[in-house]
This record gives structure tokens, C-alpha cells and sequence, in this order.
């Protein structure tokens, strides 16, 4: 009974741990093998054998929690302190101290890791600090549990959990509630995603993988997720040691040698001895268990939720006799959804969009594969959760759908290129290589459906809308036949193919369901007489075209003896072996199917007790229709579980099927509000995961942006034919009887003051709207007031602020014409809606957003971001640009950015959430362009098109527009703090920003540079005594920046000394008029393009400004030199003339900066005749810039690293 009662962890460790089960399938080892399927080889362990327990184990695990005393902290010199905890027992009953040695080059199992932070990618040209951290192991307690004294199986030739070494983007992992998401992004640039590994499995054998039936042990390098949590000392169950004992069965094979042992983050042995840390800060080890509870995240953001599914990928259900649980994709993650517990476990590795997910027949090992640059087809381990395989790059441009083999030996991919392979794979080898494939005629279609026989897995059938195709494999040969078939061979139309399966107990025979409701029944070519065989050969022809209804048949699948039809009625239909009517399902009513799955239960019974409720079948016998629990998927994104006993309908998930651009968070309570293109309109309560109050609006009344007011009593709804709705935010009733219908275009953003009296909006016809509370019973609730087309371009950002003196709002829009706009809502009336100012506030870039600044500092700022990965904040009064600041590089400007609430942490400790293209993250503040207090994940790998924080500052939401899906994820701010302690502090990130670090040649420059301009500022011709100093004045500062290869405009100019001059105005009352060496090279760092000039840049504009001729665009000298001149920033042509003669080397170098007063009449002169007729821009590169802009060869850079180079000469 001990064993027994050791094998069920306690519920917070349930909860806690990262591959914890879901309820339901309790602690249970998976079901015994099948008959007749060979067990798989355990992992190898040297000459270790099972240890024997020790003696007087068993009295130790039966005590109860009361009768344990109270371990005591016990300390070595040089080390943590042990755990307080008990010694966990494994499987044999032995304590961890009592364990036989580890092999040689693993770590005990209580080592743990410490968490590491990640980094941005660095612009081009700097040297990135290298923060390190290190993985953690697999946590303790992360494993189903192992009958007493055996070894969990592994697919045979794999180490379980191990990820093959050297791997490109890091190692996949399943995150329960509570986890990391699955990628991140590396110091380079290029998303990292913490998924599955490089190394595969080793090949112990070829054996075919387990059934089903025991689970993994968790040996490897698989890094845990960042929720896992150890348990506490102070359980007050019983089942607290023994469900670490539980835990530690799951391990009883020991690792490999070489392997690290299993270990949770936050686990520690008095043999580690490096110092405790806690969001980065070092702790001595008697205090960690006082400063937390729970081991700090890895990741600064989490995923800890997914709302809404994929509804182009199929589910499917895992459900057996001890799981309830039904697997989809969200974006690029694959979702474990506990039903019957409302838990999830998110199976997170994929950069790209999920595209295809497959299972064994068991439900054991799951599949998953992704179509994009740098795809991945993993293979997880359903129980654990852990990634076992990773196939990198098994097709250009990825997978569009695979299949796997009923016993999980073999995999087949389809690639989602235009000419398509289809390759066989042996993933429990350790191959980089199929065993055999076959590339297919692209006039045979796009094949977005195969299968293998489960009979005879040497046989699979793949077919797209306009072809069928069988496959026939052997001895590494993979050979196809595409039997023809259309309209004339029965003289009836066939339709549009849709899927395909193999007959069961009919040898070789396959059917086809199509769009007019056909079914094509295919065998193979042989004589009539002859009867059907066993054969591996892939001809066949069609035999018959079997019209077995009006509407497309949209899924065809078999369970038992019955082949399964789901069409786009709704309608659910069984048939027998002759494709005779048994029964049928036509009141569903959830949408056209485009699933069906059902229940694993291979010891199916169908005698049925007479009191049961199951259907009578449609025969005249009237027997009841005894079938598994099955799961129906629908292409409006509705799932449905069947309970085939009683025929009872349980809606698991009614989502978006439709684009969801709107999300917006409750201000004093845990809900959500989503709405998308489909006109659904859902609050979420986000801590319990429950649908609180839902609209459904007639279809095209498609929502495009929300918002709740201050007080969380009104939400505004914004919908893409421009009408606005108020709403009551608790019935989600309309406040107004009509809707708002003033803009002519989609409303893309609304808001309401501090105060509820103003509700703002913006739409596509660049034009700001505001109405404002109703006054007296006349009016209604709202009421318009006035409108104004203040931009001429797309109105990016909206915003309400209040008045630093008088509390009165204040409403700001930004859009992509560059200009920031004020509204005076204190003298706007009726239909008049007046500006108060109008401030453009960038030259090139075009911003992209803008948010209210946090009061970390005394001056009131407004920050936005723009086009060239810039930062800027502006005082709030005057508009003048204060401060200019690299912001986050990864891969794409910043998009959005919202301040994250903060409730009680200290008012300079505040934290920016933001997006870009595909990725989320967190950016401390005050922002000073140090590239190590930035964080980003891939948030939506097809784009994040809106973002949101929740009022407590705890969780992080994204939507994923085209996806149909949102993202909740969990803040650390300790991990964020942790990662950014680890890239230095003070001007050790700039250092590492400039080409060759510290110690280059780049930084020597730089100082000789400086110290030329203390001479400059005093004379070059003085005969007097130099006095040497660490600073130069402020009008130095373009010299230096210009001799350094960075040419700013004058604007930019002006930006950078108010900048310096300014900054300590509020404190002091006085100008700063000089600057030293470290904050000019901070103001270098943060003023100069984040990745250089390129040469691309001057082509474009050629390209733009000038005309074709035989040696590519070209502009005519008198066209340049106007433009010059009048065309941006203007020049007057003696500084013109001035400029253009010193770059032809007809000016002594440094014209009048360094020498004096210049004759521009000369210089004027001489241009005509120095300078060409026509420029291209080659010739403009080398004739006037003087460098050499491209190959000789060629009008274009002939490689990546070619570009790269010219791009650091300009």
C-alpha cells in the first residue's frame, strides 16, 4: 500500500511541475504493452543494475507528515545549503543518500542550474557582451511513475528527453500552465526557439518504439520549463515524500554516462557550490528559502495560456481510459487541453506556424511539424511531455501534413513546396536522412492529405483536391501510381477530392470521399476472379463511385468495424464494410466538420448492459449502436465532445474563426475581452480560464479594436464598416440604442479619459473622433461631439493623458505622416472638434507608436518608437525630442508598446511590454539604448497585431490577427533583471557595442579622435600650453560623430546636444556645455542607424529620383545638384559647392571646419567641369563618396558578406 500510495503526488506539486499530469489520468504508468509488440530497449546504464532498497526504507515512506522531524539546514564550506526538504526516495525505496554512484560525467540529481537571461541581437558592426547561463535539467517529479524495480521503456535507439548536440535553435520543451514560451532570441538577431534539440535519440537498435504503455524516464539535456516550481518543505500531506519518491521512480534507469542527471530549477546539493542568485543579485544560501518560494523563471515572459485554436490543422483526440485530453495547435504552438480539469499543456518548440500534427495509435508519441524557413517536425512523448526527436529542415519550406505508423516506428512528410516530396522516416534512429523518398508531378496538385495502411505500413495513400496517389516502400525504394480518374470514366462527376483511407480486412482496397458527396472505391489491378490480396503493390484503379449523399464529405476516417463520413452539414454518418447506412448524427449544429477522433480504447467492448442509453442503429433489428466517445472539429473553430452512451454533446471550445485584432484588460479585475473579425465578442476571466459573458453580432459587423473605460463599467467596441458601439460591460448590452456611424472607414484605435467623460477614436480615413458623455435625461448616454483630419496618412497611436496642473485630459494621435497631434477638448463643442498642436517630430524614420512615460524621471516624457529601431521621448509640453535611445533589435522595429502596471514595487521600478512583427517582450526602464535590459520571444510567428498587460502588471497579452488565436503570458521581472546584471553594468554594454569591444582599434580611434577636438576647441595654430581634459564642448560633438562615419543631419544635429544640454536642467537649473568620453560614446551608440547605412539605401534612391539608361537609373548633374539644394534639409550652393569640391579632392581635406574661410566663387567654377553629365550610383559612389560601391563584375552585391562590407565603408 505504501508503494501505492507513494505513486500520486500531492496537488500542489501537481500543479507545480512541469510535466505534471492533468487530472484523470492520476499517477497511473500508461497501459501494457499490446500483444505481440516487442518492448523497447531501456537507455543504457553501464554495468548498473537496479539498486536494492535500503533497509528500513519502507517504514521511512509510511510516516506521516507529523511524525518526520523537521530537517535541519546542514552547511559546507563553499556550498549552498542543503534542502530542508526529506531525502526523496526512488523507485527501490533507497534515499538519495543512500544511491549508488553517479556515472561518470553526470551531475547528481539535486544540481541544479542557474537561470539565464536572454539577449538582443547586436547591430552590425558592434561586438555583443555574451551573457551565459546555463540549463537546468529535467525537474524531479516530472515523470509518470515505474512499477517498483523496472525500467521505463524508451523508443528503441532514443534517449529519452535527449536533444541531439550542436542544435540550431535550442531545445523544445512542453510547458504546462505557468511556462516559458518555446523560442528565443539569440544575441545575433535571429530567433533562438527553446525547443527541441539537435541530437536525436541514439540508435540502440531499430526496434519498433513501445505501444503505449510504460513512460520515459526524463534523462537528457531537456531543459525544464521556467514555471516548474520545487516542493515545499512544509507539506502537510502524507503523499509529500512519497510522491517524490513517485518522481524519482520515474527515473529508476539511471542516465547515460555522460548525461546529466534530472534536476529542477531550484534544486540544490551540497556539492554545488556556485552562490545562490535571485533576479540576479547574489543571496547567501541560509536566506533563499526566506526571499522565495519558487525558483525563478529562465524566461522573463512565459506562455501560460493559448485562447482559441487552429482550425486548418485538425484535433485530435487523446482520450483513454485514463486521460481525458484532446490535442490542437495554437500559431506555433501544440496544445494539450485537459477537458474534463480545464488545464493545458502547451508543447512549445515550433518558429513557424504548426501545419500538421500526427499520433500513434496508442495516443503515446505525438507528432508535430511546421512549414516555413528553418522548420522542425518534433516528435513528443505524450505522458511526460518531453520532445524525443527533432528532424531540422526535413523539406524546403517545411511540411504540409505527415502521418505516422499505428505502432510509432515510421513517419512520412509531405513538403509544402510547389514541386513536393514525400520522404519516409525512421525517427528513432539516429539518421539525418529518410529512409526513402519520392519526389511528385506538380500536375498531380498540392497533396494535403496521406495515410499509412494501417495494415501493411509499406503501403500510404496521399491524395489532393484533383489526384490521388498510393505508395508502395521497400528496401529503401519509394515507388507511386496516380490512377486517373474523372468525369468520363463513370460517366458521373467525381468532385473535388477531400480525404482518403485503406479498407479494413479488405486486403488493399481504399476509399476517397470527394466534394459531391461520392465515395470512389479503389483496389488493385487484377483479374475479377482473382480475390484481393496482401499485396505491396501501389497500381490500383478505381473500381466503383458510390453516391452516398448530395453535400461534400469533408472527413473520412474508420473506427472499429465502421467507416466514419463528417461533411459540411454538420452531419456525422457510420457506415458498414458495403457502405450501408448504420447510424447517424444530424443535430449536432456546430458547423461544417473537418475532424473527428476517437477515444483510444483498444479493449473496446461493445456488450452493453441493457440499462445503458446508446442509440438503436439503423437496421431493422433495431440493436444499440455501441461506439467510442469521439471529438467533432468544425471549420468555424468549434470542438465537440460526444458521449456515445446517452448520445450527450459537451461544447469544449467555441472560438474565434476569424481574425482577432481586438484584446483589451479589465482596469481593477482579472478579465480579458477578445474580440475578432467574426463578430464574437468574449470576456474572459483569465485567472480561472472560464468565459464569463459572450456576444455574437450579425455576420459582417466585424470588430477591429475595444476598450474598457477607467472605471470597467463601459467597453467600446470599434468595427472595420466604421461604426462604433458602447456597451455595458458586464451584460455586453448596448449603452446607446443606435450604434455610432460617423467615420467612413474601419475604426483601428479608441480609448477614454482618465475620467470616463471622453471616448475617443481613430479610423483608416486618418480622422479622429470624439463623443462624450450624455448631460441631463435629454441626451443619451453618449453623445457625439466632433471630428477632425488632422493627418494624411494612417493614424498609428491614441491616447488620452491628463494636464499636469488642472487634471483635465488631454487626447494625442501619431501617425505615419510623422506628425503628433493635440486636440483642445476645452473649446471644442457641437461638430467642432479644435487642434492645439501640430508637431512633426521626425525627419526619416516613420513612427509607429506612442505611450505615456513612467515617472522614473522628474521630467514628464511622451515615448515613441519608430521605422529605425529608435526610442525617443518627448517632453510633454514643448514636444522637443529630450533623449534619443536604441531600442530592441530583434528582427523587426517596435511595433506597440504599453507601461506595465506595477502595484506596490518602487516608482523608478517600472518595465516596458511591447511587440514587433512576430515577437513579444519586455524592456526595463529608464531606457538609456543598453541593449541587455531588452527581452523578446516569438509571440506569433504569422505577426502579433495587437497587445495588452493586465491591471496588476502579472501577465502580458498578444493577439495574433490572422492566427484566430491570443497569447497569455506570465512576467518575471526577477529573470529580466537576472539577464540584464549578466551583460554588465555601467559602460560595459556600450563597450561591447563598438567594433572590437574595449580593446580594438575602433575605440582607439575614438579617443585620439577625442582628444583632436580638445586641441580643435582650442586652436589648431595656438602656441599656448594645451590643457588636457577628460570632456569636450558640445560643439564638438558632430565633428567627432562625422569623423567616426556617422553623417547626421543637422536636425539630428540639434537633438543630440539638447539632448546633452538638457539633461540635467530639471535637477540643476543649468546648461551642461560639455561632454566626456563616456556619455558621448553612449550618444554615439544611440544616435548612429542601429545596422549602419547600406548600399541598398543610395540604389533605392536612383532607383526613385532618376531615369533608366543602359548603365541602370541615373540622374543628369544640373536634376542632382537641385535636388540637393532644395530637396530635404537645404543647402545654399556655396555650401554646396564647398562640400562636393573637398569630396572630389579639389578642396584641401576639411574645407572650412579646419582651415578657414573657403572661396566658394572657385569652387563654383570648377564643379561644372569636374563632375560628370550624369551620375548612377555606382558612379556617384566612387566619382564623388570615394569608395567603391559594388563589384566590378556586377551592378549588385554578388553575396551577403559582399553588401556587409560596403555597407561599413558607407
Amino acid at each position: 500500500m505504501a508503494d501505492e500510495e507513494s505513486s500520486v503526488p500531492a496537488e500542489g506539486e501537481m500543479e507545480a511541475t512541469q510535466t505534471a499530469e492533468p487530472e484523470g489520468a492520476g499517477a497511473e504508468a500508461p497501459p501494457a504493452d499490446a500483444e505481440g509488440q516487442p518492448e523497447p530497449e531501456a537507455p543504457e546504464t553501464g554495468d548498473q543494475g537496479p539498486t536494492e532498497p535500503a533497509e528500513g526504507a519502507e517504514k521511512t515512506e509510511e510516516k506521516t507528515e507529523e511524525d518526520k522531524p523537521e530537517a535541519e539546514p546542514t552547511k559546507t564550506e563553499g556550498t549552498k545549503e542543503a534542502p530542508t526538504e526529506e531525502p526523496a526516495q526512488d523507485a527501490e525505496g533507497t534515499t538519495e543518500g543512500e544511491k549508488p554512484p553517479t556515472p561518470a560525467g553526470s551531475r547528481p540529481a539535486s544540481q541544479a542550474g542557474s537561470a539565464r537571461g536572454s539577449k538582443p541581437p547586436t547591430p552590425a558592426g558592434s561586438k555583443p557582451g555574451t551573457p551565459q547561463g546555463s540549463k537546468p535539467g529535467t525537474p524531479k517529479g516530472s515523470k509518470p511513475p515505474t512499477p517498483k524495480g523496472s525500467k521505463p521503456p524508451t523508443p528503441t535507439g532514443s534517449r529519452q528527453g535527449t536533444p541531439r548536440a550542436g542544435s540550431r535553435e535550442g531545445s523544445a520543451r512542453a510547458s504546462p500552465e505557468g511556462e516559458k514560451p518555446g523560442s528565443r532570441q539569440g544575441s545575433t538577431g535571429k530567433e533562438r526557439t527553446g525547443s527541441a534539440g539537435k541530437e536525436r535519440p541514439s540508435s540502440a537498435g531499430k526496434d519498433r518504439p513501445s505501444s503505449g504503455k510504460d513512460r520515459p524516464p526524463s534523462a537528457g539535456k531537456d531543459r525544464p520549463s521556467s514555471g516548474t516550481a520545487r516542493p515545499s518543505s512544509g507539506r502537510s500531506r502524507k503523499s509529500s515524500a512519497a510522491s517524490q519518491k513517485s518522481a524519482l521512480a520515474g527515473s529508476a534507469g539511471k542516465p547515460p554516462s555522460g548525461k546529466a542527471s534530472p534536476v529542477a530549477p531550484g534544486d540544490q546539493s551540497v556539492e554545488d557550490t556556485k552562490p545562490t542568485t535571485v533576479g540576479g543579485r547574489y543571496t547567501p544560501a541560509s536566506r533563499k528559502s526566506e526571499i522565495t518560494e519558487e525558483p525563478i523563471p529562465i524566461d522573463a515572459l512565459n506562455m501560460v495560456w493559448s485562447f482559441g485554436l487552429n482550425k486548418r490543422v485538425p484535433a485530435i483526440n487523446m482520450t483513454d481510459e485514463q486521460r481525458r485530453l484532446v490535442l490542437y495547435t495554437c500559431a506555433h504552438t501544440a496544445v494539450l487541453y485537459d477537458y474534463s480539469n480545464n488545464t493545458q499543456k502547451l508543447l512549445q518548440g515550433h518558429c513557424n506556424m504548426i501545419s500538421s500534427t500526427c499520433v500513434s495509435e496508442d495516443r503515446r508519441w505525438i507528432a508535430t511539424a511546421d512549414s516555413g524557413q528553418n522548420s522542425m517536425v518534433i516528435v513528443w512523448d505524450s505522458y511526460s511531455c518531453i520532445p524525443v526527436q527533432t528532424l531540422f529542415d526535413p523539406h524546403v519550406g517545411g511540411v504540409t501534413t505527415m502521418a505516422m505508423t499505428p505502432d510509432a516506428k515510421y513517419l512520412v512528410t509531405v513538403s509544402a513546396a510547389q514541386t513536393q516530396t514525400v520522404a519516409i522516416w525512421d525517427w528513432t534512429t539516429e539518421s539525418d536522412a529518410p529512409i526513402c523518398q519520392a519526389e511528385l508531378d506538380p500536375a498531380y496538385g498540392h497533396q494535403s492529405y496521406i495515410l499509412f495502411n494501417p495494415e501493411d505500413p509499406t503501403e500510404l495513400v496521399s491524395n489532393s483536391e484533383s489526384q490521388v496517389i498510393f505508395f508502395s516502400w521497400k528496401g529503401g525504394k519509394l515507388e507511386y501510381y496516380a490512377p486517373e480518374l474523372d468525369d468520363s470514366t463513370f460517366n458521373r462527376a467525381v468532385g473535388q477530392y477531400s480525404q482518403s483511407i485503406f479498407q479494413s480486412n479488405f486486403g488493399t482496397r481504399a476509399f476517397t470521399a470527394t466534394s459531391v458527396g461520392n465515395i470512389v472505391v479503389w483496389d488493385s489491378k487484377r483479374p475479377s476472379s482473382e480475390a484481393p490480396t496482401s499485396s505491396n503493390d501501389a497500381t490500383k484503379k478505381a473500381l466503383k463511385l458510390v453516391r452516398l449523399q448530395d453535400r461534400a464529405i469533408t472527413v473520412l476516417t474508420t473506427t472499429d468495424s465502421y467507416i466514419v463520413t463528417g461533411d459540411v452539414m454538420g452531419h456525422v454518418k457510420f457506415y458498414d464494410d458495403q457502405l450501408t447506412m448504420i447510424n447517424w448524427y444530424s443535430d449536432f449544429d456546430l458547423g461544417p466538420v473537418n475532424a473527428l477522433s476517437f477515444m483510444y480504447m483498444p479493449e473496446f467492448i461493445t456488450d452493453v448492459a441493457e440499462s445503458s442509453d446508446f442509440p438503436p442503429d439503423a437496421t431493422i433489428a433495431a440493436s444499440k449502436f455501441v461506439v467510442k466517445d469521439f471529438i467533432v472539429g468544425t471549420a468555424t473553430a468549434v470542438m465537440g465532445h460526444v458521449r456515445a452512451d446517452g448520445t450527450i454533446l459537451d461544447v469544449l471550445l467555441l472560438e474565434h474563426d476569424a481574425a482577432v485584432h481586438a484584446i483589451c484588460t479589465h482596469p481593477t479585475e482579472p478579465r480579458l475581452c477578445m474580440g475578432s473579425y467574426s463578430g464574437l465578442l468574449k470576456i474572459w476571466d483569465y485567472e480561472q480560464k472560464e468565459v464569463l459573458v459572450s456576444r455574437q453580432f450579425d455576420r459582417g459587423n466585424m470588430i477591429r479594436c475595444v476598450a474598457f473605460d477607467p472605471t470597467g463599467l463601459i467597453l467600446a467596441a470599434g468595427f472595420m464598416d466604421g461604426s462604433v458601439r458602447v456597451l455595458d460591460a458586464l451584460t455586453l448590452d448596448d449603452e446607446v440604442s443606435e450604434p455610432f456611424r460617423y467615420a467612413r472607414d474601419s475604426v483601428t484605435h479608441c480609448c477614454f479619459s482618465h475620467d470616463s467623460n471622453f471616448l475617443a477614436t481613430a479610423d483608416a480615413d486618418f480622422t479622429v473622433s470624439v463623443f462624450r458623455t450624455g448631460r441631463g435625461q435629454e441626451e443619451e448616454a453618449w453623445v457625439y461631439l466632433g471630428r477632425h483630419r488632422a493627418h494624411y496618412k494612417l493614424i498609428e497611436s491614441l491616447m488620452f493623458g491628463m494636464e499636469l496642473d488642472t487634471n483635465q485630459p488631454r487626447l494625442l494621435s501619431l501617425g505615419r505622416d510623422r506628425v503628433m497631434v493635440e486636440y483642445d477638448l476645452g473649446n471644442s463643442g457641437k461638430d467642432d472638434l479644435r487642434l492645439l498642436s501640430q508637431d512633426r517630430i521626425e525627419q526619416s524614420a516613420v513612427p509607429s507608436c506612442m505611450a505615456w512615460y513612467p515617472p522614473v524621471t522628474k521630467e514628464s516624457f511622451i515615448v515613441t518608437a519608430n521605422s529605425q529601431y529608435k526610442l525617443k521621448l518627448y517632453n510633454t509640453t514643448t514636444k522637443m525630442c529630450r533623449k534619443t535611445l536604441l531600442g530592441p533589435t530583434y528582427g523587426a522595429p517596435v511595433q506597440k508598446v504599453a507601461v506595465l502596471p506595477t502595484t506596490g514595487s518602487p516608482i523608478e521600478y517600472r518595465h516596458l511590454a511591447y511587440i514587433t512583427t512576430d515577437k513579444v517582450g519586455l524592456h526595463i526602464l529608464p531606457a538609456d539604448g543598453n541593449p541587455h535590459k531588452a527581452m523578446a520571444l516569438i509571440a506569433h510567428p504569422t505577426g502579433v497585431a495587437n497587445l495588452a498587460c493586465s491591471y496588476d502588471g502579472k501577465y502580458v497579452f498578444t493577439a495574433g490577427g490572422e492566427d484566430c488565436t491570443a497569447h497569455m503570458w506570465s512576467v518575471s521581472l526577477k529573470s529580466l533583471d537576472a539577464a540584464c546584471s549578466l551583460g554588465g553594468e555601467n559602460l560595459i554594454p556600450f563597450y561591447g557595442l563598438l567594433d572590437g569591444g574595449r580593446e580594438g582599434e575602433f575605440f582607439r580611434e575614438l579617443e585620439d579622435y577625442f582628444y583632436y577636438a580638445q586641441i580643435r576647441s582650442q586652436g589648431v595654430d595656438a602656441t599656448i600650453d594645451r590643457e588636457v581634459s577628460t570632456t569636450i564642448p558640445l560643439s564638438e560633438v558632430p565633428y567627432v560623430m562625422r569623423a567616426l562615419g556617422f553623417y547626421p543631419t543637422e536636425q539630428e544635429i540639434d537633438d543630440m546636444l539638447n539632448e546633452v544640454k538638457f539633461s540635467k536642467y530639471v535637477e540643476t537649473g543649468q546648461y551642461v556645455t560639455h561632454i566626456d568620453l563616456g556619455d558621448f560614446i553612449k550618444l554615439y551608440i544611440n544616435h548612429r542607424p542601429a545596422f549602419g547605412l547600406s548600399p541598398i539605401d543610395l540604389q533605392k534612391a536612383f532607383e526613385i529620383l532618376g531615369v533608366d539608361s543602359e548603365d541602370g537609373p541615373a540622374i543628369d548633374r544640373g536634376s542632382l545638384l537641385d535636388l540637393l539644394q532644395s530637396k530635404g534639409e537645404h543647402m545654399t550652393e556655396a555650401e554646396l559647392a564647398e562640400f562636393l569640391t573637398t569630396l572630389i579632392g579639389m578642396n584641401p581635406e576639411g574645407g572650412s571646419s579646419e582651415l578657414g574661410p573657403y572661396d566658394t566663387d572657385q569652387g563654383t567654377n570648377v564643379l561644372e567641369d569636374a563632375l560628370p553629365r550624369d551620375f548612377t550610383a555606382v558612379s556617384f559612389a566612387a566619382d564623388v563618396l570615394g569608395f567603391q560601391l559594388y563589384a566590378p563584375s556586377t551592378a549588385r552585391p554578388t553575396t551577403a558578406s559582399t553588401a556587409s562590407n560596403t555597407a561599413e565603408d558607407l
